[in-house]
C-alpha cells in the first residue's frame, strides 16, 4: 500500500495542480482515512492518509491472539464519536486532498481533504476541530499561521464544552465493547432472527464480513448464509487466489464496508455467525449471486429464514448469463421434463414406504412417484446387534421409524386429490428402476416438508452443481434442521420405536392358536397391507400386532392368473376388475373385520367392512362376485341373494352369460302349492308385516339361550368392555333379566337401539346392558323370520288403517298358526296365515269384515285363492261394514264425494 498525506492550507484549497481526487474507502480513526481510485479493470489503488496538525483518541482493540501477553485496550474518551463524525462526513464519497508531508522511517503522510468542489469546499480538519473531537498538535519554535488558526478554533470549542471539551463526560463517550462471544449458538437464539442495526467494519471476502453490532458493541463475524464467494486460500504457506475473489471482495467492500446495515443472525459456523445482511438496497448475498460472484451452498442454505427463493433464482439467472462463476455452465440435459407433463394431478392409491407414493391421475393411469430430494430411514442406519437374525428383514417394521413415516402419509394421503410436480427423472442405474422424482402437494402442504419437519426421513446432500434436486430443496433442509433442534424422529435421542409384529400367514398352527382371541374380539379395526384379488387381503390387526391373510366369506370371486402345481392357470373373467375394484376401496385404508373361522392353509376367513358397508355384498353388487353356499347360515344371506338376483337381472359382468332357468312344468304355474309351516308371531313389525318364530326350530333356540345364559353366567363380562357399534351382533339383557341374542341398528350416547334377531322385538337398551356374543352362537340363523300377510292391504284412510292395524295385532300376536309362502318381491315372503286348529284365513276374515282391501293378484296359482278373498269383500261391501259403511269407495264417483282414501 502506497502512503502520502494531505497538505493543508488554512481557508483555502491548496493549489489546484497539487490536488488529487479519490474516493474514501473506509475511516481508520478521527483523523485516518484510506482513499482508493476509480477501478479499472479490477480493484483499485488505495492510500492511507491522515489529517496534519491534528491527533485523535485511540479506538480500542482487541487483544491480539498471535501476539504472547497481547491485551484488548478501551476505547480513549470521544474516540468513537471523532471516527463516526468523519465516517458519516466521508465514506463512499468522493473527496479532493493534496500531500504536506511524509514522516521518514514510518512512511505516514499528513495533509488536508476537502469534502466538495470549488472555492466553497469543506476543509475536514478544521471541521473536526471545531467540533472539538480532536486536539491540535502544539509544536515548534515558532507555530504557522494554519496552526494559529485551528488553535483558535479550538479554543472556541473549549468554550462553547463542545466534544471532548465537555465540561461533562458523555456517559456514551467511552464503548464498552464485547470482542469476543462465549456462547454463539444461545446469542443468535436470543435475538430471535430480528434485524439488528450494525456496522460492517471489515470486509475478509466477497461472503464474509465483521461488523460492530448496534448499540450493544458486540464484535461479530458474519457468513453470509446461503451463498459462498471465491477467497484466498494457505497453499503450502503460500496465497493463492481463486478465480473472481478479488473482484467478489471489491463488490462486497464497495457496497457494505463502514456502512450503517442491518444483520439476522441465523445460525453458526464455529465460532463464526451465519446471517443475512441488509443494506437500503436489499440482501448482499441476492447480488452476489446475480452477479456471477458467489454460489448457493446448501449446508448454510438450510438457516436463511427469508427469501432462499429469491437466492436460488439469482443463482439461476447468472447461470443462464454465464457470467464470472458461470462462464463454462452447462444445464443438465437429464433435469428436463416436458413442460405438458411437469405437472398433474390424482388421488393417492397407495404409500410405497416412506418416500414413494402410486398416484391415479385423472386420466386414470398410475404413476409411481418418488418424492425429490428425500432419504427414507434405512436398514443400514440400524445397528447389525439390533437386526433379526432368525427371519427374514421386514423394512416396515424393523426399520426405526419406517413404520411411523408410512403411518403419517398413509393417514394424510391415501383417497385425497394431491397435485404433483415434477422436478427431475432419475435415470435406471446399477439394476434399479427409472424414477419420477416430484414435489407433492396437498393443499398447501409439502407432503415431503411435512416428513422431514417430523423427522421421519432427512434429506439428501446433492453435490453442488447437481441441478436434479427438489423444487423446495431450501425448504426442506429448513424443515430438516427445525427437526434436529427439537429431537423429531430419527434425530431424537430417546430409544427407538420397536414393532413387533407377529405374521400368522401361512402359519396353520399359530393361526388356530390366534383364532378364539380373534372371535371374541368381535368386530375390530385393521389395515389393509396388500390386496391380492377380490377377496384375499394381507391386514394388520393393531391390537393383536399381528400380520394375517384374510378372506372374504359368503361369496365366491374370479381367479386371477397364477402358476400351481398343475402348471400355470389363465385369469378368469373379471378378476383384475375384482382387484382394483377392492384395491381402490380397501388399500392401506382402515377398515372394520370379523373373523368367524380359519381354513387349511392358515387363512382367516371372515366379513369385511370398508366405511360400515360390508365389502363382500358391495362386490357381489357390483357384478365382480357370486354368492358361496356357506353364506346361507350367515346373518347377510338374505342381503347376498337380494344384490346377487339385481346382478343376475341385469346381466352385470360375471353374470354376462346368465340364462335364467325357466319352469318347464306348466302345472305350477296353474296349480296352487301349499307347504304349510307351524309357526308362532312373535311381534308386529309395521303395516301388514310381522315376525314369527317355526315351531320346528323352537327346541334348538330354548337349548342354545340356556347355554349362552349359563356361559355368561359363569364367566361374566367385564363392566365397560365391550363398545357397540352399528350392524354387532351381540348379547342383550332384555328387562326380564334375561340374555338374548341381538344386533346393534344404531348407537346414541349411552344408549343403543337394538334388535332381538330372534323375537323380532326392538328397544333402547343401556350400553352397559349389552356384551359381545360369544364364538360359537352367531352360527344359528335369526329364529325371527319376517313375513307379510299376502293378497290384502290397507286402506289409504289413516283411521282405517289404523284400524285394521289394531284389529290384526289382537288377531295374531303371541298366537300359534301355519304359514303358507304364497309369492316373494324383492325376496320378502308375502304369506297366508291360518289358526293352527280351526284353519281360519286371518287375511279373509279381515276381508269379511270391510277392515282390508284385496290386492287383486293376477298369477294363475293364486286366482282361486283371489276370487274366495273377492267373495268376501263383496259381502262386507253389501252388508256395509267399516270401510264399506258409505257404500263402495272403490267406485269411480267416489272422489265426488271428497273421500281420498283409497
Amino acid at each position: 500500500m502506497t502512503y502520502f498525506c494531505l497538505f493543508y492550507q488554512r481557508g483555502k484549497m491548496a493549489n489546484q495542480t497539487s490536488l488529487k481526487t479519490g474516493v474514501v474507502k473506509s475511516v481508520l480513526s478521527g483523523d485516518a482515512v484510506i482513499i482508493r481510485g476509480q477501478p479499472k479493470g479490477g480493484p483499485p489503488p488505495e492510500k492511507q492518509l491522515c489529517l496534519s496538525n491534528v491527533t485523535a483518541p485511540k479506538l480500542a482493540r482487541r487483544a491480539n491472539p498471535n501476539i504472547k501477553d497481547s491485551q484488548e485496550t478501551k476505547d480513549e474518551p470521544y474516540a468513537w464519536q471523532a471516527r463516526e463524525f468523519l465516517r458519516k462526513k466521508l465514506i463512499g464519497k468522493e473527496v479532493s486532498f493534496s500531500i504536506e508531508y511524509t514522516a521518514p522511517g514510518s512512511g505516514r503522510a499528513y495533509g488536508c481533504i476537502y469534502l466538495g468542489k470549488g472555492p466553497n469546499a469543506e476543509n475536514v480538519t478544521e471541521s473536526c476541530v471545531a467540533e472539538g473531537l480532536v486536539e491540535v498538535r502544539r509544536g515548534g519554535i515558532k507555530p504557522s499561521d494554519d496552526q494559529i488558526h485551528l488553535i483558535d478554533m479550538e479554543e472556541a470549542a473549549k468554550a462553547a464544552g463542545k466534544g471532548r471539551w465537555a465540561k461533562e463526560q458523555d456517559p456514551d463517550a467511552v464503548r464498552n465493547v464485547t470482542w469476543v462471544i462465549e456462547n454463539p449458538l444461545h446469542f443468535v437464539d436470543s435475538h430471535r432472527q430480528n434485524q439488528i442495526k450494525a456496522i460492517i467494519e471489515h470486509v475478509r471476502d466477497g461472503c464474509t464480513v465483521r461488523a460492530f453490532l448496534l448499540p450493544s458493541f458486540h464484535y461479530v463475524t458474519v457468513m453470509l448464509s446461503g451463498v459462498k464467494a471465491p477467497m484466498i486460500k494457505r497453499i503450502d504457506d503460500k496465497d493463492v487466489p481463486e478465480p473472481f475473489s478479488a473482484e467478489a471482495k471489491y463488490f462486497t467492500e464497495s457496497r457494505l464496508l463502514q456502512r450503517e446495515v442491518s444483520i439476522i443472525l441465523e445460525g453458526t459456523s464455529n465460532q463464526n455467525f451465519l446471517g443475512t445482511v441488509l443494506h437500503p438496497n436489499g440482501n448482499i448475498a441476492e447480488f452476489l449471486l446475480k452477479e456471477g460472484f458467489a454460489r448457493c451452498v446448501d449446508w448454510s442454505m438450510r438457516v436463511v429464514t427469508q427469501g432462499t427463493e429469491k437466492l436460488r433464482s439469482a443463482e439461476k439467472e447468472a447461470k443462464n448469463k454465464r457470467i464470472r462463476l458461470w462462464k463454462d455452465y452447462t444445464p443438465s440435459k437429464a433435469n428436463i421434463v416436458p413442460i405438458e407433463e411437469k405437472n398433474l394431478t390424482g388421488k393417492v392409491v397407495e404409500v410405497i414406504n416412506a418416500d414413494a407414493l402410486v398416484v391415479k391421475s385423472n386420466d386414470g393411469k398410475y404413476k409411481k412417484i418418488t418424492l425429490s430430494s428425500l432419504r427414507p430411514p434405512r436398514m443400514a442406519d440400524v445397528k447389525e446387534e439390533d437386526q433379526p437374525k432368525d427371519r427374514r428383514v421386514r423394512p416396515l417394521y424393523d426399520i426405526p421409524y419406517m413404520f411411523e413415516a408410512r403411518e403419517f402419509l398413509r393417514k394424510k394421503l391415501i383417497g385425497k386429490k394431491v397435485t404433483v410436480s415434477i422436478d427431475y427423472i432419475k435415470e435406471a442405474n446399477d439394476g434399479y428402476p427409472e424414477k419420477i422424482c416430484a414435489t407433492v402437494m396437498i393443499g398447501s402442504i409439502n407432503i415431503a416438508e411435512a416428513l422431514v419437519s417430523k423427522g421421519f426421513a432427512t434429506v439428501l446432500r446433492h453435490r453442488q452443481d447437481d441441478d436434479q434436486r427438489s423444487a423446495h430443496y431450501d425448504l426442506l433442509l429448513i424443515a430438516e434442521q427445525r427437526a434436529i433442534k427439537n429431537g423429531k424422529g430419527v434425530h431424537s435421542q430417546k430409544d427407538k420405536p420397536i414393532h413387533r409384529v407377529a405374521d400368522l400367514s401361512g402359519d396353520v398352527a399359530k393361526s388356530k392358536q390366534f383364532l378364539p382371541f380373534l372371535q371374541r374380539a368381535g368386530r375390530q379395526t385393521g389395515t389393509v397391507e396388500f390386496v391380492a384379488s377380490g377377496s384375499r387381503i394381507r391386514l394388520y390387526l393393531p391390537k393383536e400386532t399381528c400380520l394375517i391373510t384374510f378372506l372374504l366369506a359368503g361369496i365366491t370371486c374370479p381367479r386371477r392368473a397364477r402358476t400351481g402345481p398343475g402348471g400355470p392357470s389363465e385369469s378368469e373373467a373379471y378378476a383384475e376388475e375384482a382387484l382394483q375394484y377392492t384395491k381402490e376401496l380397501c388399500l392401506q385404508r382402515e377398515v372394520e373385520v370379523e373373523v368367524e373361522s380359519v381354513d387349511k392353509a392358515g387363512n382367516f376367513i371372515g366379513w369385511l367392512f370398508v366405511d360400515g358397508q360390508n365389502h363382500s355384498i358391495k362386490l357381489v353388487e357390483n357384478g365382480l362376485s357370486k354368492v358361496h353356499f356357506t353364506a346361507e347360515r350367515s346373518n347377510y344371506y338374505a342381503q347376498l341373494q337380494v344384490v346377487e338376483e339385481a346382478a343376475k337381472k341385469t346381466k352385470l359382468k360375471v353374470w354376462e352369460n346368465f340364462v335364467e332357468q325357466t319352469t318347464v312344468t306348466v302345472v305350477e304355474e296353474t296349480e296352487r302349492k301349499t307347504n304349510y309351516k307351524s309357526v308362532i308371531v312373535t311381534e308386529y313389525a309395521k303395516d301388514l308385516s310381522f315376525y314369527a318364530q317355526h315351531a320346528e326350530t323352537g327346541p334348538q333356540l330354548e337349548k342354545l339361550m340356556d347355554q349362552l345364559r349359563a356361559e355368561i353366567t359363569n364367566d361374566p363380562p367385564l363392566p365397560g368392555s365391550y363398545t357397540p357399534r352399528q350392524g354387532d351382533m351381540c348379547a342383550a339383557k332384555y328387562i326380564d333379566g334375561e340374555w338374548y341374542r341381538g344386533k346393534v341398528e344404531s348407537v346414541l350416547k349411552e344408549k343403543a337401539s337394538i334388535l332381538f334377531i330372534d323375537y323380532g322385538n326392538k328397544d333402547q337398551l343401556p350400553i352397559s346392558d349389552l356384551i359381545a356374543l360369544p364364538p360359537g352362537y352367531h352360527t344359528l340363523p335369526p329364529q325371527a323370520h319376517y313375513y307379510t300377510l299376502a293378497m290384502v292391504t290397507l286402506p289409504k284412510d289413516e283411521e282405517a288403517s289404523i284400524e285394521a292395524i289394531e284389529a290384526l295385532k289382537s288377531r295374531i300376536l303371541d298366537q300359534p298358526f301355519v304359514a303358507n309362502t304364497e309369492y316373494r318381491v324383492t325376496g320378502q315372503e308375502f304369506v297366508t296365515l291360518l289358526t293352527s286348529e280351526a284353519r281360519n284365513d286371518i287375511a279373509k276374515e279381515l276381508v269379511s269384515e270391510g277392515l282390508l282391501i284385496v290386492e287383486a293378484r293376477r298369477e294363475k296359482r293364486l286366482q282361486k285363492l283371489v276370487e274366495e278373498y273377492i267373495k268376501a269383500q263383496d259381502a262386507a261391501k253389501k252388508s256395509h261394514l267399516n270401510l264399506w259403511r258409505y257404500g263402495d269407495i272403490t267406485e269411480d264417483d267416489a272422489k265426488e264425494f271428497g273421500y281420498q282414501g283409497y
